[in-house]
């Protein structure tokens, strides 16, 4: 039976309501009301799947004020939320033991001016923003796929509601819609499902390096009083992380009793039992962690991956009737770790773009494509630029990679080379039995056993990251071939899908069907949104694809 679906038409659709969509919106209205009634008012859409504007907002997070700033002159006259300013900053190299304190900061890890926040309010906050000018913002509302049309991008069908396990109609069932517009902007953050799908079929990342990716684990606690001081800032990069591999840790002190603890792990790892999860929680074993924390109560959860590639891994950002915004794009600062100004002027740059676009009434690449012109001529290019080799500079490992940044700083980005070739992720990964033969079995065996009062097992962390998904939906993780999975991944790689996901939604079972045998089983309730999954899986097998609106994660003070 063919679904018969009700089509919208609006001037702009936008997906996703993260800093990047919020910012186009009301820079975009901004334009227009000063352009003196020379452009008229479109119909501007924002969706988002989560579940209000915010729900799946994640960073670190310390945010450079710069973007916000010339957005919005007066934000803190708005009541900007921020926990507070940058106070002490450090930087500290880790061995399992010890730590050593670095006698001076290097410019990067400068924060002075800087605010320690909670994305989840700022998303939050800047939503209220953009609806007191006139934009509507439709949550629960999830892309599924785009509409493409004489090969132009001409909106997006959003997700079926009401389908069982089997992709059956229940009696709820409420078929998806098709959202047309002139120009759809994608803002969707880390590895989305529709620019994914952009890019594959619309070749937008012909001549591009691949993206490379760090997955950030962080956990919000309450911590016993002076622990920390007020804005303190505690970077770390060594221990638990191999010295061949990327990575780091963080602390923030968000106020009173209040602060965020998080660890960031790079996909590129050879082991294939690489777990971000639990390295997150050796890294709270630590002395220097643990006499912060311990003794506290762990209040929220959750995880995102981090797009690290740099400019040469940025996609084409244009196409006829489409823009790519934020982290979607990969605006982010991989040597600071440092996104969401950049996220913000990039929904200024893609508005600017598509107010000319309104004045010509012209949607096609033509006009579109000087949103990569805005972007080269921005401070946006040119922080990017003068970090662009910085992720690829630690592919030979921590030694090789702090001497390249080193050089980095001297030749203005370029390092020891310039665009160097890397390689996808998954590409990195390494047989099990050969990694243990080079590494040892220490390198892929659990040792840490988890109380649940300081370190916590994966289940008890999603737990407190708010995730709900309607468990009788298909799941938003689609494996093509689960036989891949049950032998050829198990015998070559001992499925990494175990390790790697910060959420255990993979784990592999006995069969009952073959005594002996284990296979691949799914909880994909349990999904925090990460798309770790669909980065890091070494045959790409699993599609992540977007559940029903609302479902995921639900980050507060986050």
């Amino acid at each position: 039976m063919e679904i018969q679906r009700e089509t919208l038409e609006v001037d702009i659709l936008v997906v996703g309501a993260g800093p990047a969509g919020l910012s186009f919106g009301y820079h975009l209205v901004n334009l227009i009301n000063q352009s003196g009634g020379k452009v008229s008012m479109p119909e501007i859409m924002i969706i988002d799947k989560g579940s209000y504007a915010g729900a799946h907002a994640l960073s670190g997070a310390v945010m450079n004020p710069k973007g916000i700033k010339e957005l919005m002159p007066d934000f803190l006259d708005k009541g900007f939320p921020y926990e507070k300013e940058v106070g002490p900053d450090s930087l500290y190299y880790l061995t399992e033991k010890s730590s050593i304190k670095f006698p001076f900061l290097p410019k990067p890890f400068h924060n002075t001016g800087n605010y320690i926040i909670s994305l989840n309010k700022v998303a939050g906050w800047m939503a209220e923003q953009v609806e007191a000018v006139g934009i509507n913002i439709f949550p629960s509302t999830g892309g599924f796929e785009l509409l493409i049309e004489d090969g132009a991008v001409a909106g997006v069908r959003t997700v079926d509601l009401g389908l069982d396990k089997e992709g059956h109609p229940k009696s709820n069932f409420e078929p998806g819609s098709y959202l047309k517009a002139k120009v759809t902007v994608l803002a969707e953050g880390v590895h989305g499902s529709l620019t994914k799908e952009a890019i594959e079929k619309l070749n937008l990342r012909d001549g591009k390096l691949p993206q490379n990716y760090l997955t950030g684990v962080k956990e919000v606690w309450e911590i016993p009083e002076g622990r920390l001081r007020d804005g303190e800032v505690i970077h770390t990069f060594g221990w638990p992380q191999p010295g061949e591999e990327y990575g780091g840790g963080f602390i923030y002190g968000m106020g009173g009793k209040m602060a965020a603890v998080g660890y960031a792990v790079g996909l590129s790892s050879p082991n294939p039992a690489n777990d971000p999860h639990y390295k997150f929680q050796l890294f709270k074993m630590h002395p220097l962690v643990r006499r912060i924390f311990e003794g506290g109560t762990m209040l929220h959860y959750g995880a995102k991956t981090i797009p690290e590639g740099g400019y040469y891994a940025m996609p084409r950002l244009y196409h006829d009737g489409m823009l790519i915004i934020g982290d979607a794009a990969g605006f982010l600062d991989s040597q600071r770790l440092k996104g969401i100004h950049l996220a913000i002027k990039s929904g200024m740059l893609a508005a600017e773009t598509v107010f000319e676009a309104l004045g010509k009434n012209d949607f096609s690449a033509k006009t579109l494509r000087n949103m990569e012109d805005r972007f080269e001529n921005s401070w946006a290019k040119e922080e990017l630029f003068a970090v662009r080799n910085f992720h690829a500079g630690f592919d030979d490992g921590l030694f090789m990679g702090l001497v390249n940044s080193g050089v980095q700083m001297i030749t203005g980005g370029r390092g020891l080379f310039d665009r160097a070739v890397t390689h996808p992720d998954y590409m990195h990964i390494m047989p099990l039995k050969e990694y243990i033969a080079r590494k040892g079995e220490d390198d892929v065996r659990k040792a840490l056993k988890f109380d649940n009062k300081y370190t916590f097992d994966k289940l008890t962390d999603v737990y407190h990251s708010g995730t709900k998904h309607e468990e009788e939906q298909p799941s938003h993780l689609v494996i093509s071939d689960y036989d891949i999975c049950n032998t050829k991944c198990a015998e070559t790689f001992g499925n990494p899908c175990q390790h790697f996901c910060p959420a255990q939604v993979y784990e592999m079972v006995d069969d009952p069907d073959n005594p002996g045998k284990r296979k691949l089983q799914l909880t994909p309730s349990n999904c925090v949104h990460c798309k770790t999954c669909d980065i890091a899986d070494p045959y790409q097998v699993i599609k992540w694809v977007t559940p029903e609106g609302g479902g995921g994660p639900n980050y507060t003070n986050m």
